[in-house]
């Protein structure tokens, strides 16, 4: 079985975790399934084999983010003929496999990693594209030949923003994990590069700076937090300037108040990650949309506790109590998702991370079974298995 795997992001050019789900699902499907993968992605040329990159189209390079990604859509599209099936990743991508469905009637398969409905906030970054990437989205999902949630929660959102699908055409896949790649490693040197103390007990964010992760909410909780708690926030890549300035004002207020503030901007290296997840107390995970949440998982593999919302897909991935602990919030349902009571969700994300960093001994036990939760529910060769099955079944049922 040939199938081509259409996505914005691709190593080395990986923002966020559908890139990461993309780069491990290759390798997983061509290990263990004997599936001829073939990788076409947005960006610049991939000295891999079996990997095709593509650029904006001439013209539209200074058009916007949306029109850009139809047009590189459209280029995909044109090279797929051939393949048994095509599976895009994020609606970036989503537009070439709809069209390499109309044009050469190959089935096509669409994994939900977010879903525009519910990221309305996406308007500011986009502007009219918001419109596009919605369009692009509901017409590849309404007539996708399959759908694969990340999670039950994500399966359900699904089916509420587009009432119009089949139920039994969504199945959910779980992300994985790499747990060599991802391991608990103490390099007390490595941290101490970053300008993190690795004696002091830390509470550890990683992640992009957008409404969805809900940093501003995590800034002020941790203002209540004990003097002594290093805050390490490992966060770049902002959507907008407004949500930059946001917490850039929240982040230098918070340094007035308390010392030990880390703020990293850059892109850390995949090492750089590991260890700084390694040396942390707990890890945080505010989010206020999250369909999964892989660096949860990540922070998982390397041993630390998981505090994180209750929304989304994160409840699945978290156990409460055992690998973490999950923050009740009551959100709005505009699709926005923001808490109705935002005081409350600060209160209670502060009271939870305040209880998990009193008993570092339990902490250590809590990231203990997150290690094993992930060593057993969340391999790459699972998933990897149970995606093929999807393949098979979407071919099975074509006439």
């Amino acid at each position: 079985m040939r199938v081509d795997l259409l996505t914005r992001e691709y190593p080395p050019e990986v923002y966020g975790g559908a890139g990461v789900h993309v780069a491990e699902l290759t390798a997983a499907l061509r290990s263990g399934t004997e599936t001829d993968v073939r990788v076409r992605a947005f960006g610049a040329f991939r000295d891999e084999p079996d990997v095709w990159a593509y650029r904006t189209p001439a013209g539209l390079e200074n058009a916007n983010g949306a029109l850009q990604a139809l047009g590189t859509d459209v280029a995909i599209a044109a090279d797929v003929a051939g393949a048994d099936i095509v599976h895009s990743h994020t609606w970036y991508a989503n537009a070439a496999g709809r069209i390499a469905q109309l044009t050469h009637g190959i089935p096509h398969v669409v994994s939900a990693h977010s879903l525009e409905p519910l990221r309305p906030w996406k308007a500011e970054q986009l502007g009219g594209g918001y419109r596009l990437s919605s369009w692009m989205e509901r017409e590849a999902f309404e007539n996708a030949d399959g759908v694969i949630a990340v999670s039950k929660a994500m399966r359900a959102d699904i089916l509420r923003s587009y009432p119009s699908i089949d139920p039994a055409k969504v199945r959910v896949v779980y992300n994985g994990i790499d747990i060599d790649a991802w391991k608990p490693t103490v390099d007390e040197d490595a941290v101490r590069a970053l300008g993190i103390d690795p004696g002091k007990r830390s509470v550890v964010f990683v992640g992009r700076i957008t409404r969805q992760k809900g940093l501003p909410y995590l800034l002020r909780a941790v203002a209540s937090l004990p003097e002594d708690v290093q805050v390490v926030l490992c966060a770049g890549a902002p959507d907008t300037p407004e949500i930059m300035a946001e917490v850039t004002e929240l982040v230098e207020s918070l340094r007035t108040e308390r010392e030990g503030v880390v703020w990293i901007d850059r892109m850390l290296s995949h090492q750089e990650i590991v260890n700084v997840l390694s040396s942390g107390t707990v890890f945080v995970c505010p989010s206020i949309y999250e369909p999964l949440g892989i660096v949860n998982l990540e922070a998982m593999a390397c041993g630390i506790p998981v505090v994180g919302t209750r929304t989304g897909g994160i409840p699945e991935v978290v156990a409460d109590g055992l690998t973490g602990r999950i923050v009740p919030i009551d959100q709005a349902q505009d699709g926005t998702g923001t808490p109705n009571d935002p005081d409350r969700f600060v209160a209670d994300l502060a009271a939870t991370l305040e209880e998990v960093l009193a008993d570092e001994g339990l902490a250590k036990l809590m990231g203990r079974a997150g290690r094993l939760r992930v060593e057993t529910e969340f391999t790459w060769d699972a998933i990897a298995r149970r995606t093929r099955q999807v393949y098979d079944e979407v071919l099975a049922q074509k006439p």
